[in-house]
C-alpha cells in the first residue's frame, strides 16, 4: 500500500486541502494602478454617456422602455 506524500496534515488532524499557495508574480514594467484604474474609469464613463446620448438621441427616453 502506498501513500501519498503531498497531504498536508493540521494540528488537529485533519487534511489540508488548500495548502499549496500560487506563489505570487512581479511584473517588471508595470505602471502604477491607481493611474491605470483611473484612465479605466474615465474611459468607461465616457463610453456611457455616449451611449446614453445615443440612445436618448434614437429613441427619445434616458433608458428605452423604464423612462
Amino acid at each position: 500500500m502506498t501513500t501519498s506524500s503531498s497531504q498536508v496534515i493540521t494540528e488537529y488532524g485533519k487534511q489540508n486541502m488548500f495548502a499549496r499557495e500560487t506563489p505570487p508574480q512581479l511584473v517588471n514594467d508595470y505602471s502604477s494602478y491607481p493611474i491605470e484604474a483611473e484612465k479605466t474609469n474615465g474611459r468607461w464613463a465616457m463610453v456611457g454617456i455616449i451611449s446614453l446620448l445615443g440612445s436618448y438621441i434614437t429613441t427619445g427616453q434616458i433608458l428605452p422602455g423604464i423612462f
